[in-house]
């Protein structure tokens, strides 16, 4: 339960920090303010702080970690990467001030809500009010899972309906038509497979023992063991915390080779039908395949308005959705603290105005999109 509580309670990076004021050391006056955080950036009204740009790269070392990259390493690539971390924060704060300015909050708290209940029912739990007990009893806060579904439901509103639903819409009959007669490789049905899967967990245990339990399952399959037993039996494979192989007997179902991972893709791509993979690295353990069934590509092609429209946004979000956040960022105050400046500003490509905006000790006269005062950068203890 611990395990899906935590998936929805990410933690959220652009609440805005609280400054608060520490007591004063023993040698200090009684009016001496300590400050505890520090401002790494002012967007429109809103700041980016240290703290804030610390948690987010926990959560990155982290993901590193996860994916087995040693502790030191990991913090190293993060700290290269700091400028990118900041630039992000920017972004996404925009994004949500967008969201603010778009009236969406009650929007969005609709679908938090139906999040939430999604998974109550999940666990069995047959009120928000006993979620909300059971998530403390698991060591998550409900209030700062919301916050952050907030957050992220937020962002993911404000692209799909200022950039991919004008994108999926905006093309004619005409150009969808010229556009699918010039793309008719796109609309091949492609390759399909139908995949079994059998996991060995690798958390806490040897991952060298692990390992050679999976080629050992390896070798007994190629055998002519079946695998339907053998992943009843073996599998740890969870969901709900209930082992899911003697149930389904491992079977996944049927996957288009493009949208498959491609790790698994690879692993499976000189598998014939009927065979098993070699024993596949994840985050969590190793995972064994065997390809159940293989459907040829079709070199059938139909005109489907909705797939071309869906073909053309694929196409197109990435372009679109950088340039409507450029944007959002030409139209915005952004100032960044002068520490951090040089290599935050041309990752935003802002202007040589706003840079200069920005190596100015006070705000400039700002038109009605420019807002607030820069803070500055105040002092850590």
């Amino acid at each position: 339960m611990r395990s899906k509580f935590i998936s929805l309670a990410t933690t959220g990076l652009f609440a805005l920090a609280l400054l608060a004021s520490a007591p004063a050391r023993a040698h200090a006056q009684e009016s001496e303010l300590q400050v505890v955080d520090e401002v790494i950036a002012q967007v429109n009204d809103d700041v980016i702080t240290l703290s804030m740009l610390k948690r987010e790269s926990k959560e990155r070392i982290d993901s590193l970690k996860q994916s087995g990259m040693p502790q030191a390493e990991a913090e190293a690539e993060v700290a290269k990467r700091q400028s990118e971390l900041i630039a992000t924060l920017v972004n996404e704060m925009l994004l949500l001030q967008k969201g603010k300015e778009l009236d969406m909050s009650s929007e969005v708290e609709a679908e938090v809500n139906r999040r939430m209940l999604d998974v109550a029912k999940e666990q069995g739990i047959p009120t928000i009010e006993k979620l909300d007990a059971a998530m403390r009893e698991s060591g998550v806060d409900p209030v700062a899972t919301r916050q952050t579904l907030r957050t992220e439901i937020m962002k993911q509103m404000v692209i799909q309906q200022e950039v991919d639903r004008k994108l999926f819409l905006g093309p004619t009959i005409d150009e969808l038509q010229k556009y699918f007669q010039a793309h008719q490789d796109k609309f091949r049905k492609p390759e399909s497979v139908t995949i079994s899967e059998l996991f060995l967990s690798s958390a806490g245990k040897n991952e060298a023992e692990v390992k050679a339990r999976a080629l050992e399952l390896v070798r007994q399959l190629r055998a002519g063991a079946d695998f339907a037993a053998i992943a009843a039996a073996n599998s740890e494979r969870e969901v709900n915390g209930v082992r899911t192989g003697p149930q389904n007997k491992g079977r996944v179902g049927v996957f288009e080779l493009p949208s498959l991972r491609e790790d698994i893709a690879k692993a499976i791509q000189d598998v014939k039908a009927g065979g098993v993979s070699e024993p596949l690295r994840s985050n969590d353990g190793y995972q064994i395949f065997r390809v159940d069934e293989r459907t040829p590509a079709s070199n059938a092609v139909t005109f489907n308005e909705n797939k071309v429209r869906e073909a053309i946004t694929i196409e197109n979000s990435d372009k679109q959705r950088d340039e409507y956040l450029q944007g959002l960022r030409n139209e915005a105050y952004i100032k960044i603290a002068e520490s951090y400046r040089t290599s935050v500003a041309p990752l935003l490509k802002l202007t040589p105005e706003k840079v200069a905006d920005s190596s100015t000790s006070s705000a400039p006269e700002k038109p009605e999109k420019k807002k607030g005062k820069f803070l500055g950068i105040i002092p850590r203890p």
